[in-house]
């Protein structure tokens, strides 16, 4: 097996969000809906960008895979959380653990990085407008994409390889819902500050790297705006910019909040609930504060339903 060279535990056990039975059957009806809505929200707008031609530019093509990594990231997680609230052991073979490790920072890294380069598109939308067209072609697209998910893949790579080379002795407990990081490495017997020190170094340049160029990004948009003579210009920039800035202040503090502090400042219990807005709560909030917001897919959905009623 895998999991025979590096560790004598072949399964684990996933403590869940809470061990208080009263709270075992609200929570999961709770969470079931929170991962419905994420569901039908999110592949709603995939949908809808996907049957909508006028929403075949850069800004949808990006809103598209942020959709389809908040999709696959909840799904990644989600599903096994709710068994935890139905099951007295909720169990995860080892490989199992792993692989759902490896996705899950896999999404956390792409989305990172996706609302990066969402940021790049509105800065390039209202600082080069004359120049949208050539600067953001569908081959500059597909390249940002193509960085987005291979820095998908180091973030996956570099904390499954950490992990992986960890040893498990005889405790299987997760003190989680899910089989992250720090939980992981609390249960190892064999981990170091070098292991945490990877840690710390690869969620860095998961969420340094992108708040950065959001940052550098906003700083050319503000300034723009700020020199823009028409009121109406101002308030249209602004709009068009306030949808991700609300995505990626969730998003960032939520992830920031739970990785960046030592686990003495924020235990693990915290830990779970702070992780809760990143992998539940964001991705079942980013396609509504995107429709919601967004005159071009309230159009969209009047254009699609209506021709589902004609039909």
């Amino acid at each position: 097996m895998a999991a025979a060279n590096s560790s004598s535990v072949t399964e684990f056990i996933l403590a869940g969000l809470t061990d208080q039975p009263g709270l075992q059957l609200p929570l999961f009806f709770l969470f079931l809906g929170f991962y419905l809505v994420t569901v039908v929200g999110n592949l709603g707008l995939i949908t809808l960008i996907g049957l909508n031609t006028h929403l075949h530019i850069p800004m949808y093509f990006f809103l598209f895979n942020l959709s389809f990594i908040d999709f696959s990231f909840s799904t990644t997680i989600v599903p096994k959380m709710l068994v935890s609230f139905v099951l007295q052991k909720n169990l995860i073979s080892y490989p199992g653990c792993i692989a759902q490790l490896f996705f899950f920072c896999f999404f956390v890294f792409s989305e990172s990085f996706i609302l990066s380069a969402m940021a790049y598109d509105r800065y390039v939308a209202i600082c080069k407008p004359l120049l949208y067209t050539v600067t953001m072609s569908p081959q500059v697209c597909l390249l940002l994409l193509l960085g987005v998910y291979g820095m998908g893949i180091f973030g996956a790579v570099a904390h499954t390889g950490n992990i992986l080379i960890l040893s498990f002795c005889a405790d299987n407990l997760v003190n989680h819902y899910m089989c992250d990081i720090l939980p992981l490495l609390e249960l190892s017997c064999n981990g170091s500050y070098i292991n945490i020190l990877v840690v710390f170094i690869v969620v860095t340049i998961g969420i340094g790297l992108p708040i950065a160029a959001i940052f550098i990004s906003y700083g050319f948009i503000l300034y723009s705006i700020f020199h823009m003579s028409s009121t109406e210009g101002r308030s249209k920039a602004f709009s068009t910019c306030s949808s991700h800035i609300i995505a990626v202040s969730l998003f960032f503090g939520s992830g920031a909040f739970m990785y960046l502090k030592p686990p003495s400042i924020l235990p693990l219990d915290q830990g779970k609930v702070s992780s809760l807005f990143y992998t539940i709560v964001v991705p079942m909030l980013n396609p509504l504060i995107y429709s919601l917001r967004n005159k071009d897919v309230k159009f969209a959905v009047k254009k699609t339903l209506g021709k589902l009623t004609l039909s």
